[in-house]
Formats: C-alpha cells, sequence, structure tokens
C-alpha cells in the first residue's frame, strides 16, 4: 500500500466551494432559450376536465404553453417515468393525484414572464375520492392508481402488471421461525405503535435542469445522483437510442436523495423535445418541497424475551407512505422491511412491510433509504425492554448484537459489521459507566444509546476509465456525482495508491454520458466500495500495464514480476526508469496517454418468496451506534444535547476527516429528524411548504459536544477494505434522543419529531 490511502487530505473542491467558485448547474447560461414556469393543481384527487391556457398564451413574452395532453398525443404511454412503476407523468394529463401535481408548462422569455402566466392557467376539476393517510389507503375504497403499471428497470416487479384496486403497490414478508407463538410463550413482551413523519431533503442548492435539442440530440445538463438512469429514461421517453441523448452533470449543492431518478428531467427533455426549444426548468424552495419527500412510515410492533432474558420474538408491520407516486418506495419497502427486527440475534422473526399510495406529494429516496424509520421502532422497543427487565440497556443490546459470523434473521451472515465496538465506542465517549446527575426542580437529564444496521444496495454496477498522461498525471473518468461527500477526492486517493504517486495530481472528470462509463446510482453510500473498486481494479489495470513496458524497457529477457512501481518510476535491480520517461520512449511523443478500463458489479441472492430471506440479500453492511446525554426543562418541553457521540463502521476510512465530516452531518440531520423535521398536511393541502414554516435545526441547537468515531473492521472485498458511511450516522440518532428522554423522565414517546408539547403533553399523560 501506497501513503494515499488513510491520508486526510482536503477535498480537492473544497476552497471553490467556501468562497463561491464551484459552478452548478443554474449557473449555466440559457441564451435564446425559454425559462419553464409549471401551473400545479389545486385538487388532491380530481380528473381533468378542461386546462384553459388561451389568457396565457395571450401574454407578451410567451412562447407556448404545454399541457399534460398535449404531451400524451405526441409521446403516448411514454410520458409515464418511474423506476418501479411506470406511474408518473412530467405533467398529470388524466387526473391529478396530490395538490401542486404539474398540470401545465408555460415556456417564456424569463422566468418572470412564465410565472405570471402559470398564473393564468385555469383548469376545471371533476373532484374523486382523496386518500389522505395510510388508514384511508388500507381501509378506504378511493384508489390513486387505477392499475399497477411495473416499470421495466426493476424487472422483480412485472408479476405486478395489471393489479387493480389496490392502494399497496408492493409487500415484502420475512418469515423466520414462528415470531407469534414465541411472544405469545415468552416472559416479557413490550409493544409500541411508531409514526416517523415525511420529512423534506433541504439542500442548498435547488434542483435545475436545462435541455436542448443538437443535430437530432436531446442534451441536458441538470442537477442528478444518477446520470446513467436519466439516460435511460430519456431515451425511453423519446424513443431514442442512447447515443442520441447526453446527460451532463456539475458539482451539487447536496441532495441525499432529493435529485434521483425522475424529477425535472423527463419534462425538461419532453418539452425540449416537442417544441424544439432550449428549456431551462428551475424548482423554487417552495416547489422543491413538492418534489419528493422522505417517506411518513407506521410501524406497530413487538419484542419479546424469555425468562432468561434472551430475545426469543420481534414482529413488525411496517407501512411506508409513498404518496401519488411509487417513485423506489418498492425498494425502500424491502431493504428497509429486511432490518425492522435490528440488528440481534433473534430466534423468530415476523416483518410484513408495505408500500402504499396516498394522495401526497411522491415520496423517494432520503439519506438512510428507510431505515432510519424502522430504527426508531427497533431501537425504542429493545430499549424499553431492557428498562421492563431491569438490565443496563447497554449490556442488554451488547449481549444480543449480531457479530461476525452471526446469520441476521433475514438469513444473511454479518461480515465486517461491528456493533459491539460501534456501541462500546459512543457509551465509552458519553461516559455511560460514569455517575449521572440527574438535576433537580425543572431540568433532567438522562443518556441514551441506539445501534443501526443496514445494507448496501446490491446488486450494482460501477466503471471506471483510467488515463495516466505521459507526465505522470492521470485522468480518471468515473460517473459518480460528488455533491459535497468528498467523492472525487478518495477516488483519486485509491488509484493514487495504487499508482504510487500524489492523488493531487489525478483529476477527476464528472459525470457526462457521452464520457465517463456507466454507473448504477450516486446513492445508498454504494460509492466508496462500489466505484472504489472499479477504480482499484483499474488502477492496477494501470500498474499491470506500466511493468509489462517497463519490463520491454530494460530488456526483452525481463521478466514482469521482477519489475516494481514505487514514487520514483519503476525498478529492475539498479536499474529505474521514471514514468514520463518510459511513456515518452516507448510512445516517442510528449504528452502520449495509456488508457486502462475496469468493472465492478456486485451480486446477491434474491429473497426467497416465501420467507423473505437470502443467503447474500447485501454485498455489505453498515453497523453505527449513537450516545446522547441531554437535558429536559420538563416545563417547557426543551432539549438540550449535552453531548452526542457517532460511531460508524467504515471497514477502512480511506479519508479519516472526511469519515468524520459524513458521520457529524448524518448525526446533524438525524437531530433535525428527532426535533423538529416534519411536513404537514391539511386536506392534502402541505401547510408548511417553505423555509419560513418548516422548521430546521440551528447553530444553536447542537450539541454542545460533537463526537464523531471511526471504526475499522475491513471487509474482505472492499478497496483497501473500506465501506461507505453517507448513511450510517442518521440511523440510530431519533432513538438515541428518545430513549435518553425517556431515562430522564420515565416517558416513552412514539412518535417524531419529539417536539416541546409532545414531551409535556408525556408528562402531563404520565
Amino acid at each position: 500500500m501506497g501513503d494515499q490511502v488513510g491520508l486526510s487530505r482536503p477535498r480537492f473542491d473544497m476552497a471553490g466551494r467556501v468562497r463561491g467558485l464551484v459552478s452548478h448547474v443554474s449557473d449555466q447560461p440559457v441564451g435564446t432559450g425559454a425559462h419553464v414556469a409549471l401551473h400545479r393543481g389545486t385538487a388532491p384527487h380530481a380528473l381533468i376536465s378542461e386546462v384553459h391556457v388561451d389568457e396565457a398564451l395571450a401574454m407578451p413574452g410567451v412562447y407556448a404553453v404545454v399541457t399534460g395532453l398535449d404531451l400524451y398525443k405526441q409521446l403516448g404511454d411514454r410520458i409515464l417515468t418511474g423506476p418501479a412503476f411506470a406511474d408518473q407523468p412530467g405533467l398529470a394529463h388524466e387526473k391529478v393525484r396530490y395538490v401542486g401535481e404539474p398540470v401545465a408548462a408555460v415556456l417564456a422569455a424569463d422566468l418572470k414572464t412564465a410565472r405570471a402566466a402559470a398564473d393564468a392557467v385555469w383548469v376545471d376539476y371533476e373532484e374523486l375520492p382523496p386518500v389522505y393517510d395510510l388508514r384511508d389507503a388500507l381501509e378506504g375504497d378511493a384508489y390513486v392508481h387505477d392499475e399497477l403499471k411495473p416499470s421495466s428497470v426493476f424487472g422483480d416487479l412485472r408479476h405486478l402488471r395489471g393489479v387493480r384496486d389496490t392502494n399497496v403497490n408492493y409487500e415484502y414478508n420475512l418469515r423466520h421461525g414462528d415470531a407469534a407463538a414465541a411472544r405469545d410463550g415468552g416472559a416479557t413482551t413490550v409493544t409500541g405503535e411508531f409514526w416517523a413523519p415525511p420529512t423534506h431533503h433541504v439542500p442548498i442548492e435547488l434542483p435545475c435542469t436545462i435541455a436542448w435539442v443538437e443535430a437530432g440530440r436531446l442534451e441536458m445538463v441538470t442537477t442528478t445522483q444518477t446520470p446513467s438512469y436519466v439516460r435511460q429514461t430519456v431515451s425511453d421517453l423519446l424513443d431514442l437510442p442512447l447515443s442520441r441523448v447526453r446527460i451532463t452533470t456539475r458539482p451539487l449543492g447536496g441532495s441525499f436523495g432529493a435529485k434521483m431518478y425522475d424529477r425535472l428531467e423527463p419534462l425538461a427533455a419532453a418539452l425540449a423535445w416537442t417544441t424544439g426549444r432550449k428549456v431551462r426548468l428551475f424548482a423554487s424552495r417552495e416547489e422543491s418541497f413538492l418534489l419528493t419527500t422522505r417517506h411518513g412510515a407506521g410501524v406497530t410492533s413487538s419484542m419479546t424475551a424469555d425468562a432468561d432474558g434472551n430475545l426469543v420474538s420481534a414482529i413488525a408491520d411496517v407501512r411506508y407512505d409513498t404518496g401519488a407516486y411509487a417513485d423506489v418506495g418498492p425498494r425502500i419497502t424491502a431493504k428497509s422491511g429486511m432490518v425492522a427486527s435490528g440488528p440481534y440475534r433473534i430466534a423468530n422473526a415476523s416483518v410484513r412491510s408495505r408500500c402504499v399510495y396516498t394522495n401526497k406529494p411522491s415520496a423517494g429516496p432520503f439519506r438512510g433509504f428507510g431505515v432510519p424509520q424502522v430504527t426508531w421502532s427497533h431501537e425504542s422497543l429493545i430499549d424499553e425492554l431492557a428498562v421492563q427487565l431491569g438490565e443496563d440497556p447497554v449490556e442488554f443490546r451488547r449481549r444480543h448484537l449480531l457479530r461476525e459470523g452471526d446469520e441476521a434473521p433475514m438469513g444473511t451472515r454479518m461480515h465486517s459489521a461491528d456493533f459491539v465496538g460501534c456501541l462500546d465506542a459512543v457509551a465509552d465517549a458519553i461516559g455511560w459507566d460514569q455517575p449521572i446527575e440527574r438535576g433537580e426542580g425543572r431540568i433532567r437529564r438522562g443518556r441514551g444509546v441506539a445501534v443501526g444496521v443496514k445494507a448496501v444496495l446490491t446488486p450494482t454496477i460501477a466503471n471506471a476509465v483510467l488515463q495516466l498522461n505521459q507526465d505522470a498525471s492521470a485522468t480518471l473518468l468515473i460517473s459518480t456525482v460528488d455533491m459535497g461527500q468528498g467523492s472525487d477526492t478518495i477516488m483519486a486517493q485509491i488509484a493514487a495508491d495504487v499508482l504510487r504517486m500524489d492523488s493531487a495530481r489525478i483529476h477527476v472528470v464528472r459525470a457526462d454520458t457521452d464520457a465517463t462509463p456507466y454507473d448504477t446510482i450516486t446513492a445508498g453510500s454504494r460509492s466508496t466500495y462500489h466505484t472504489g473498486n472499479a477504480v482499484r481494479k483499474v488502477a492496477e489495470a494501470m500498474r499491470a500495464k506500466l511493468i509489462g513496458l517497463a519490463a520491454q524497457h530494460f530488456g526483452a529477457d525481463v521478466l514482469v514480476d521482477t519489475v516494481t512501481l514505487d514514487a520514483d518510476g519503476l525498478h529492475h535491480g539498479d536499474a529505474v526508469v521514471s514514468v514520463p520517461d518510459l511513456i515518452h520512449g516507448h510512445f516517442g511523443a510528449r504528452g502520449a496517454t495509456v488508457t486502462a478500463e475496469a468493472n465492478y458489479t456486485s451480486e446477491w441472492v434474491p429473497y426467497d418468496k416465501e420467507t423473505g430471506r437470502s443467503a447474500k440479500v447485501t454485498e455489505h453492511w453498515f453497523a453505527g451506534a449513537v450516545g446522547v446525554q441531554l437535558t429536559v426543562d420538563t416545563a417547557t418541553g426543551r432539549v438540550h444535547l449535552e453531548h452526542l457521540a457517532v460511531s460508524g463502521d467504515v471497514g477502512k476510512a480511506i479519508n479519516p476527516k472526511l469519515v468524520e465530516q459524513q458521520l457529524s452531518g448524518a448525526a446533524i440531520m438525524g437531530i433535525g429528524h428527532a426535533l423538529f423535521d416534519q411536513l404537514v398536511l391539511d386536506q392534502g393541502q402541505l401547510i408548511n411548504g417553505t423555509l419560513l414554516d418548516y422548521q430546521l435545526p440551528s447553530i444553536k441547537d447542537l450539541p454542545d459536544k460533537l463526537t464523531p468515531i471511526i471504526v475499522e473492521s475491513p471487509h474482505d472485498t472492499g478497496p483497501f477494505g473500506a465501506k461507505g458511511v453517507g448513511e450510517t450516522g442518521i440511523l440510530g440518532v431519533a432513538p438515541a434522543i428518545a430513549n435518553a428522554v425517556r431515562d430522564a423522565l420515565g416517558v416513552r414517546i412514539t412518535t417524531l419529531p419529539l417536539t416541546p408539547e409532545s414531551i409535556v403533553a408525556a408528562l402531563e399523560g404520565k
């Protein structure tokens, strides 16, 4: 190994981001293109009788007004997109399914004119019975969609085609042993009805897409985490070969899942293609609240111990509210449902996890991919079970946590998932074993912990191309999107470590489907492992090429296994040649290049249809823990965080400073979900969809002390043993805080967020 992996080097673009010199999508000039504004529906569920556009068309500066029916006449059912189900039109053309759904698009000379014209559009509706919440969806007889239409992206959903009269678009069931019988025969059972509300991602950079047609090709620059996916979607939408679609990106100003799959891109592509104009589609802060949300989730669950305190049963009924369109909800439903019993050795487990349509803005991927919602349930339950049994919550967890080689309830064995190490680290950090001053009068103090487990998205594909320049610098082509997590920096470090060079001499090309190779997705904390493996492989291929060239240089009889590479060049005995001299000598030209390519594809074993179990459900696990010490003002219900420690098993920290920043950032986001974040809807209308009304944690809400802790349990097949970390820190924050409130006040709250009002109400109820 060289000296680049394990080095806390700054992000390449840090200075540019801080000084505002990084160019984002919305900074790109539009020229003579059209600015787009959307007229949005005002009914939660209604048939569209007629869209009136004449007044808007008559306004000076308006180029066109396009309705959903206009697009349908030209593109047919291809306007319906979505990763799981082809259920979402860029513009509603038959009916609207949530308040705020786009119905018509105005193309105008400037954004002010476009927005004024969009306000001049009006629509005749025939209202339908709305489905406002999970209870309506599961118990009522109104349906958001007439039938299920699986897309071509997720082939395992084909069997659902044509299913009618249901709001449940996907159901995952896990069956291990007889959980109900074990519960009934157990000594101690705790139960809970848990709720985690929908929340918004609130990235700093707002979504923006610019699309145009050039020489018969659809070109696009957009804020997306999934350029390869968008390219395929646009290709299908416009019935074009992939070679006639180009998707490019700029550095993202945050995302957390908000800029994945089908956001603005299908509509922008359709408008550009059908009108022949360059279009700029920009979502305001208020509009971005309507693009996608985190899934609201209800969990009815129980956990049972026998007379010896062993966990014998875990049961969970999980309902994910996916809103009007499925998006990636079915994947979230399965990938998160399978860990609903937590990272524990449990003899019997039963999970029913459902993805449910409602007439709300669509929910999609969000940091944690649905796992924080089930962690909220199982970490509250196991904490309460420990209290009921009179056991220490840390030691009780420690006794039951899965260890290396243990088989989890979903059938996959644990590897490189040090739950015990993560728990011990946060417990030690907050002084769990030290006496605590409980407080007097209004102010009460408590401590809490929680442990989280998540599977990386599997299977996925990553590719890398490496171009080594004659001057011993390099260009790395990957389609991983840097959205602030520092992926460009660590990928350069991985390649540089293999090639024994300074990572500052490697330039990473931003995603461009004309140049950078296919990558499934930048999400789910998969890039360090998947793209990192592809990058390590391509660097190793380049090293092999250099050694081969050096063997020729040193003599016809020199064997490649006698040649070595280090920072000074290539060596054979006492002979040495620098990389620049080697390449120049081989090609006879300055500025020549050597190119290598590599692929990494992860594999899985699909779930058994009857049990929901799999011998390899994921390529690797994320293990993390959170420890909290806090105070609560019993008069006001206000929570003050004195110390929050967050740990994550990252396998191997490629860049320790970036790992600590990821753990800290995820934990801070988790604090928001625990204490503040929630989207409030009334009769389908979003009430707090602005930053004036949507409450987020401020700098004054952060803990007095925040301690990120790196745990390293190397993965056998990770690049240098590494795994991802972007989501690890968020999994256990909310239950750790709630468990500390329980410790301080003796009340168990099961609905997020833990607002001052809910705490005071719980105390009054006690």
